[in-house]
């Protein structure tokens, strides 16, 4: 039978590209267990199958006051209820939770065997109990007045909370383990005390920097206890999301009768011990081992563990310990992948960011949970006022609802009679005939005062961010009163640990710095390649007199070195200046470096790793300050820069640094003063000098007042651009300014009577954009083109009209890609 097209369409048979349905069903599977099953919501740190079965105790009634009941009933209702995922997952996430060698803060006090860390099963669901423990009561607080939102269960009979409120860190006290499709995540446990202590420190001041967070976070804090070596892994996890912690066992070497005994105590987290012990017999036995005879295991539930390997009388036990760090899990490596769902989308989150995220929900929750108290508050109050109206006129009202046919026939004659609504008429047909009393009358008037007083402080709490904050703390600091214990792990300090440099990938971004000192990087594709006449992508957002003063790309690996107004330099790498989105403001460079009052970064300059730390370069640093001073320095006199920064040349009382530009050594410099000079010269004229010396004048300066204003290295192909104060410019080929020896007065660039006094000076090309900002903040853009080339000195064209008062107080060059106008889903094809 031969095949008929017109047979497709009878039986109503669509035609399916097979690769295109293989790769939806796979995203659509691998997106549900990423977001229902595998991953932890950053707000609570729970996944799904916890919260359902916390939910669950909640409803039962399973509080600490309260008898244990089966477990196998828990897991039965959480299933037929919230998880139609099958019991053993169900009752395997309870037992976690209530293993004290699991959590760090058990959220299900369990009764009967629950499991060991010798990997012995728990008991069967049908043997065990269980109820909520004392701190995951915190977790449910309030739940049921409105703190959180709820979304109907799997067949639409009940609804369960999306997530719990959560009054304590629950994602970074307990952490969280998930493998999900295509990433997993491993967030280690902490200290309660230590995570509320950086939440505090994040309240007084969210832009406080990591140190100043590891200040109370130290590192993770497992429950099994056991040490961790150094501390560079931590600080990795916590600035990037990803880190390595290397975690060992706590031994201790004991003498006696002359043989020596290795006495283990603690053990790195989710080792296994019964398995550890036999792995130490087998590797012994097979001479991979030297110098162990056997073990023993003297662990107690009352006396703790007490692992003990013996040795034999030749063996040197410091040999032999160092041999179980390297050869055995004594010494594990735990791998920091701090990823959580945010707005139901997984990211791997800092320390700081997990941090906020956690602030924000919990603002929130006592935001909802002040709006419910408010609101049952005003609706109390309203029937107070009928209630206090009915005992006014008592015998009316009583003659009302006897002569009453029915209830709702009293309630309409009342609402018509005192004007009451619905609520108020239920309220007073409602009420007993013990409160028609003087004494109870005066209760309601004392509980109308003290709801008055209530509404208005939850009214003033609303209306005040700082105040929920403050509340905030205070919450958390109670849960920190009850619930805080001593560190378990300890952490050792190494030398020669690995840098956090070395998880840093390398990668090359694009850095800017606007001329307020907003600093950040961003991706290189950040900024797509776009046909001439596009629209162009969104740059940032930032104050209108704000812009783009510098840009340039360079590796996560490469050198930044900052200048500063005063002379200094300081050099960070790449990685060291926040990343932030396309349209983020970024950081205020002040806030990385420590920069002192007054003083501000005059200019980024980019140089390579292995530029910065050679011993002997071709490259030179060329300054030049506003009073004409140029000091040339060779770039390998700075390969060695404090974190604090170092002089790179000694100022003049009123003079400052201003410009900078690293050369190769052979080229030209041209430099503009106010007064409309100008002058070229080689940079050789400038001998290099010592990072101490002042440098040597580059300019002489005619008139009092008369300062540098731009400052620029000379390049093929390029045109010296001139603006003045009063909206002209000019550009001008180099050759229109001669060389002359560096010192001099120059030549005349611009007739400053005439066309007003000169304001900037840079070398463009054709392919750039300016940026001109007046004084009274307006801003505008032009392509670098659009200004016709003369020679100097003629006047040039209106590049910015001003105003009487008005003048131009700085000119920007930057690359014309980075159009701010529309987002990046808007640009055309």
């Amino acid at each position: 039978m031969g095949f008929d097209e017109t047979s497709l369409e009878e039986q109503k048979i669509i035609g399916v590209d097979v690769a295109r349905e293989m790769r939806r069903s796979y995203l659509d599977y691998s997106m549900s267990v990423i977001t229902a099953r595998a991953l932890p919501d950053v707000r609570d740190g729970l996944k799904p199958v916890h919260r359902r079965i916390l939910y669950t105790m909640h409803r039962n009634g399973l509080t600490p006051d309260k008898a244990y009941r089966k477990c196998a009933d828990t897991v039965g209702t959480v299933m037929g209820s919230y998880h139609p995922h099958g019991d053993q997952s169900i009752y395997d996430a309870l037992v976690r939770m209530a293993q004290d060698f699991s959590m760090r803060y058990m959220l299900v006090d369990g009764h009967g065997n629950f499991g060991t860390m010798d990997g012995d099963p728990p008991a069967a669901q049908r043997y065990t109990e269980s109820r909520m423990s004392r701190i995951s009561l915190e977790m449910l607080t309030n739940i049921d007045k409105d703190t959180v939102d709820f979304m109907p269960n799997y067949d639409d009979r009940l609804k369960e909370p999306t997530v719990l409120p959560s009054r304590f860190p629950n994602l970074l006290v307990n952490g969280s383990t998930g493998i999900a499709v295509g990433m997993a995540s491993n967030i280690p446990p902490h200290n309660l005390g230590e995570v509320i202590g950086a939440i505090g420190c994040m309240i007084d001041d969210p832009d406080r920097g990591l140190d100043e967070l590891m200040e109370h976070i130290q590192g993770p804090d497992f429950p099994t206890a056991g040490i961790i070596m150094g501390r560079s892994g931590i600080r990795a996890a916590y600035g990037t999301g990803r880190g390595k912690v290397i975690l060992r066992a706590k031994a201790e070497i004991r003498e006696k009768n002359g043989k020596f005994t290795i006495h283990v105590s603690e053990l790195p987290y989710k080792v296994n011990k019964s398995e550890l012990q036999k792995y130490i017999n087998d590797i012994a036995k097979e001479r991979k081992l030297e110098g162990v005879s056997g073990t023993d295991d003297f662990s107690s539930a009352r006396s703790g563990m007490d692992l003990v390997i013996y040795l034999k009388r030749d063996a040197n036990p410091q040999v032999v310990l160092n041999q179980l760090y390297t050869f055995t899990q004594m010494q594990i490596t735990f791998g920091v992948i701090m990823i959580a769902l945010v707005d139901g989308e997984p990211k791997v989150l800092t320390l700081k960011q997990i941090l906020r995220h956690y602030i924000d929900f919990q603002v929130q929750v006592l935001t909802r949970r002040t709006e419910y108290d408010l609101r049952k508050a005003r609706e109390r109050a309203h029937i107070l006022e009928a209630l206090l109206v009915a005992q006014d006129n008592i015998d009316e009202v009583i003659a009302i609802i006897r002569s009453s046919g029915s209830v709702p026939e009293a309630k309409e004659r009342l609402m018509e009679r005192f004007g009451f609504d619905d609520t108020q008429a239920t309220a007073i047909v409602q009420m007993r005939l013990g409160q028609l009393t003087g004494l109870e009358r005066g209760k309601l008037e004392e509980e109308k005062a003290q709801l008055a007083a209530q509404i208005q402080d939850w009214e003033e709490l609303l209306a005040s961010p700082e105040r929920l904050l403050a509340l905030l703390r205070d919450e958390l600091e109670k849960i920190k009163d009850r619930f805080n214990d001593p560190r378990r792990t300890e952490i050792m300090n190494i030398s020669g640990e690995v840098d956090v440099e070395d998880l840093i990938p390398v990668e090359d971004c694009v850095y800017t710095m606007t001329n307020m000192g907003y600093v950040k990087r961003m991706p290189i594709d950040t900024y797509q390649s776009q046909r001439r006449g596009g629209k162009g992508i969104k740059g940032m957002t930032r104050r209108e007199e704000d812009v783009v003063q510098t840009m340039f790309t360079c590796s996560t690996h490469d050198y930044v070195m900052a200048f500063t107004t005063k002379g200094r330099v300081y050099r960070l790498k790449g990685y060291e200046i926040p990343e932030g989105s396309r349209n983020a403001r970024g950081m205020n460079i002040v806030n990385i470096l420590p920069v002192d009052g007054g003083e501000s970064v005059s200019a980024l300059i980019q140089v390579s790793k292995a530029e910065a730390e050679a011993e002997k370069g071709e490259h030179y640093l060329c300054m030049v300050t506003r009073k004409g001073i140029i000091k040339r320095a060779a770039l390998s006199d700075f390969r060695y820069v404090r974190r604090n920064g170092v002089t790179a040349l000694h100022l003049d009382e009123d003079d400052e640094l201003a410009w900078v530009r690293l050369t190769d050594g052979a080229a030209d410099l041209i430099l503009a003063t106010r007064e409309g000079m100008a002058i070229r010269f080689r940079e050789t004229d400038a001998r290099a000098m010592g990072r101490a010396a002042r440098g040597v004048k580059a300019i002489t300066l005619g008139r009092e007042g008369d300062e540098v204003v731009g400052m620029d290295v000379i390049q093929p192909g390029k045109t010296v651009l001139t603006v003045t104060e009063t909206g002209f410019g000019r550009r001008s080929l180099p050759e229109n300014y001669r060389l002359q020896s560096r010192g001099g007065r120059g030549t005349i660039n611009y007739h400053c009577g005439r066309f007003g006094k000169v304001c900037a000076l840079a070398v463009v090309d054709d392919s750039e954009d300016l940026i001109f900002i007046s004084s009274d903040g307006v801003l505008i853009r032009t392509a670098a083109a659009g200004v016709s080339v003369n020679n100097r000195p003629a006047k040039g064209v209106r590049v910015m009209r001003t105003g009487e008062a008005e003048r131009v107080v700085t000119m920007v060059n930057i690359p014309a890609t980075e159009e701010e106008i529309i987002p990046e889903e808007e640009v055309p094809a």
